[in-house]
């Protein structure tokens, strides 16, 4: 039985008790002194629902991930079985037909070996299935008479609903907070184990970068310099992508709040914001196939002999394009939240449209502007399709913008898509990389808040 069969039981389950809690309910108001009740019928509901579907929905989970390991040890321990062999392909791809012709995902076995593993496989998923229903059903009718049988006019239906939803909240944020604590350990414990291999003084300031993930021995920490990562990183994503993005996104979104026609904004403001969604693929393709030529014909045209095809300044304008609107609807909204009378008493005073925008608005709207430029850098820096199809795979340390570059991304994946065993310097440099980038966005972060706090002003 599919997990998903158990989560729709769960969930139906849980509105029949859900209708049947209510009903109790309105009973108690008819016979209540008084029709008075503690908390509403919708809580009783609720609280009933609650109490079937929660502990369904877990015990579904709980089955999802260990009845396949029952199933597999039921097959095992089965005589036709004794012909598989020990270990390996072979032994994994036979029961793999077995268990597809087994739940009907296929219709013959291809080994013929595999032909006495399909009943077996049938009847251990059939027995399972079975268990795994009748469970969810107990499960489902304890939880629902335990929690019907407690209802009465006085019970706190309401206290203990909203008590159970503030614990669901509470985990549900948990889980996030752990879950970045989790990517941040497995960080620091990969990038404690490539320093074990290499100094961290020749990685970070070494300008020298080319690891070699098939290479043995004692690693050579002079190939691993990533301060042309760093610097590629930096050019591409906070020079040239935020030289495009910053004045055209601010100026389109002073041009929304300030000039345009509500009709106008109705049709511009979707058609801007549609950029974002747009996959970053698309994005590589563009820049690779349209202004990537365009930018090296214009590097030609004014002299520069050498311009690649594969350079930064394709892959920066391409991703500044990319991010504008991250920049424009911050912006955007910050404006729009100036209250209208600054706006009134700056023109009040005679000064112009512009003047107000550039001496009221701008500055008002400051940490929100802020904002979204160190979001939009975050998001810039942390690009990579564009950095692949459009700016090469060359770690050069140069401020030549028609020259090829790579970033901390590209090599990222580079690194970790490779032959190389996870126990190589070069696989483990990944991770090195990855802990540098996030230090780098945190430090932005840490930059907007202080920026925000800095400017931020309270109107009425």
């Amino acid at each position: 039985m599919s997990p998903g069969i158990l989560f729709f039981l769960a969930f139906g389950l849980g509105l029949v008790g859900w209708l049947a809690g209510r009903s109790r309910a309105w009973a108690f108001r008819k016979t209540a002194p008084g029709g008075r009740i503690h908390s509403l019928p919708d809580f009783h509901a609720w609280y009933v629902g609650l109490w079937i579907a929660v502990p369904t929905l877990l015990f579904a989970l709980l089955w999802d991930a260990i009845s396949p390991g029952l199933v597999l040890q039921s097959v095992l321990s089965d005589p036709a079985a004794a012909a598989l062999p020990a270990f390996g392909f072979e032994r994994e791809a036979m029961m793999g037909e077995a268990r597809a012709v087994a739940t009907g995902a296929a219709r013959a076995v291809f080994n013929s070996e595999a032909e006495g593993l399909v009943e077996p496989y049938r009847a251990a998923l059939a027995r399972y299935n079975t268990i795994g229903l009748v469970v969810t059903l107990v499960i489902a009718f304890a939880g629902g008479a335990f929690s019907f049988l407690r209802l009465r006019p006085d019970f706190t239906a309401r206290t203990r609903v909203e008590r159970a939803v503030m614990g669901m909240l509470f985990i549900a944020s948990l889980v996030a907070i752990l879950t970045t604590i989790g990517i941040v350990a497995s960080l620091v414990f990969e990038t404690v184990r490539f320093f074990g291999m290499v100094s961290p003084v020749d990685f970070l300031f070494g300008t020298h970068w080319a690891p070699d993930p098939m290479s043995t021995g004692t690693p050579d920490g002079s190939a691993f310099g990533a301060i042309p990562l760093f610097w590629g990183t930096i050019y591409i994503g906070a020079i040239i992508a935020m030289a495009v993005a910053i004045p055209l996104g601010l100026m389109s979104a002073v041009y929304l709040t300030q000039y345009a026609d509500n009709s106008v904004r109705k049709i511009i403001k979707p058609l801007l914001e549609i950029l974002a969604g747009v996959p970053t693929v698309v994005y590589g393709y563009f820049a690779a196939l349209t202004v990537a030529p365009a930018v090296r014909d214009a590097a030609q045209a004014i002299g520069i002999s050498n311009a690649s095809t594969e350079s930064a300044m394709a892959a920066g304008l391409v991703m500044g394009v990319m991010i504008i609107p991250f920049v424009s609807s911050m912006a955007d909204d910050s404006i729009a939240a100036v209250p209208q009378a600054m706006r009134d008493g700056s023109l009040a005073m005679g000064a112009t449209r512009a003047e107000t925008i550039r001496k009221v608005l701008i500055p008002a709207a400051l940490p929100g502007i802020v904002a979204g430029i160190m979001l939009a850098i975050s998001r810039a820096i942390g690009e990579t399709m564009i950095v692949v199809m459009a700016a090469g795979a060359a770690a050069n340390l140069t401020a030549n913008p028609f020259e090829s570059m790579t970033t901390v991304t590209f090599q990222i994946v580079a690194m970790l898509t490779g032959e190389g065993s996870f126990d190589h310097p070069a696989t483990l440099s990944a991770f090195a990389l990855g802990m540098v980038l996030f230090l780098v966005t945190l430090t932005l972060n840490f930059i907007a808040l202080r920026v925000v706090k800095r400017y931020r002003e309270a109107y009425e």
